[in-house]
């Protein structure tokens, strides 16, 4: 959690309340954001709500039916913008009105072209008091790939590999199963978990046929897409097989509505990824593994930096011990 929800107000406890159900949802409201809501009423009273599966209702909606008529005269936290439209559902604005919310504080603004600050114009033209941004940082990284996949059309980029500690995703003979252990293993299903699509190459394909499901962590399993031709039988199938460019390849994927895509490689399909740019968050599981040698495949294929002026250098957003592996997490430098 990011400083700006750390501090005392109840406004900010509850942002900190509805950034927690929003995660709980994460992976169930694709394409729709995962958005945390909480109604502050008279005497303390607080009543939670959190985004529904598409088609289901919104955060605020949720909230709001929860608080009956607590809601009249009482303050609404959400993690995202109400929508002023109609979609699957009505607009979340005038469910906000009708109630009788007097105040509303939101985390971010959405960048949905449907809304983008109309839904603060209309609470405001209403004569709702609304603030905007407690608690942004921590949304706005909570809601990262949806913002990316509004904005631009692509999805979030997660590449995942788990790596000997000397660097290599694979033996010599091609074998990589198991470089880490159960709870590394778990860990990356649910992060399959949390992913609209998960993508490996046609060579990872025939070398693991693995099935790319999410049984070691429940929940959904994600679109599974081949970077080439999948042999007939694979464990894979159904897939999307996808050729080409892999930023074009990104551009279909964001069409059919991909807000999270999780790249698990091999080698070749992340070193693509990696030189043109397009990975959002490395997500490395190192083993205490050693293969010992320079014959084994390396994390990425193809050329890499030829001096160390040329060398990528990110971020370490985090570290975390799953077993006996290491989880981390790694994010391109922000410009400027």
């Amino acid at each position: 959690m990011t400083a700006d929800t750390d501090v005392g107000s109840p406004e900010q406890q509850a942002m900190v309340r509805a950034i927690e159900l929003a995660e709980s949802v994460r992976g169930t409201t694709s394409p729709n954001p995962w958005v945390g809501c909480v109604v502050l009423a008279a005497g303390g009273r607080r009543f939670d709500g959190a985004t529904r599966p598409p088609g289901g209702s919104h955060a605020e909606i949720i909230a709001l039916a929860a608080a009956g008529e607590a809601a009249r005269g009482a303050t609404l936290v959400v993690t995202l913008e109400p929508c002023p439209h109609h979609g699957r559902t009505g607009p979340c604005t005038d469910a906000v009105i009708s109630a009788g919310i007097a105040r509303v504080v939101v985390g971010i603004e959405d960048p949905d072209s449907h809304v983008r600050g109309s839904g603060v114009a209309r609470l405001r033209a209403a004569g709702v008091d609304v603030e905007v941004g407690v608690g942004a940082a921590a949304v706005a990284e909570q809601l990262a790939p949806y913002v990316k996949h509004r904005r631009t059309g692509r999805p979030w980029v997660v590449l995942k590999l788990a790596v000997t500690a000397d660097g290599h995703i694979a033996a010599a003979d091609g074998t990589s199963r198991w470089i880490t252990g159960e709870s590394a293993r778990a860990d990356a299903h649910a992060l399959r978990a949390q992913s609209d699509a998960v993508l490996v190459g046609a060579g990872t394909v025939r070398a693991d046929d693995p099935a790319l499901t999410v049984r070691l962590a429940g929940g959904q399993d994600p679109l599974r897409v081949v970077l080439g031709q999948a042999p007939a039988g694979a464990r894979v199938h159904p897939a999307l097989e996808l050729g080409g460019d892999v930023a074009a390849v990104l551009d279909t994927l964001g069409g059919k509505g991909v807000v999270q895509l999780l790249v698990e490689g091999g080698a070749g399909v992340a070193g693509q990824f990696h030189r043109a740019g397009l990975v959002d968050r490395y997500v490395l599981y190192l083993a205490p593994a050693l293969l010992g040698g320079d014959d084994g495949r390396s994390m990425f294929a193809g050329p890499g930096a030829r001096t160390m002026d040329d060398v990528w250098r990110g971020q370490l957003l985090s570290v975390e011990q799953l077993g006996e592996d290491v989880k981390l997490v790694l994010a391109p430098r922000e410009e400027g």
